[in-house]
């Protein structure tokens, strides 16, 4: 049986190989072993667990960003690429934000759009 460090950097490196790398590069200096932890607690413990299929998650998670507000673009953007990889599609992603302005409200739905259209974009030049 893995641990949930295990689990969590064998999910991570399906939907973005770098990602504890970054996380390292940009908060262990200030909160020594965050990346490690987030990798765990998020993806080991969370994003790994049966129930709900990968895709399914990171749709729920999209969702969630999306109603949280235009303070989670960052966290967003990156979630919309995992949420690509893991085989949804763009029609998917714009959907599951669209339904959040029903809780969310219009301003926070367009926060999402705005965040999707540049991940779109950006991969489009890619």
């Amino acid at each position: 049986m893995s641990t949930a460090l295990e689990r969590g950097r064998a999910l991570t490196r399906k939907l973005n190989p770098d990602l504890e790398a970054v996380l390292s590069k940009g908060y262990d200096d200030l909160l020594p072993g965050f990346a490690e932890s987030l990798i765990e607690w998020a993806y080991g413990r969370h994003y790994a667990r049966e129930g709900l299929d990968l895709k399914t998650r990171q749709l729920c998670t999209i969702a969630a960003l999306t109603v949280l507000g235009g303070q989670t673009a960052p966290q967003l953007k990156i979630n919309i690429e995992h949420t690509l990889a893991t085989g949804a599609s763009r029609t998917e992603i714009i959907e599951a934000i669209w339904q959040m302005a029903v809780y969310g409200g219009l301003p926070a739905a367009i926060n999402g759009l705005n965040a999707a259209r540049e991940v779109f974009e950006a991969q489009d030049a890619a």
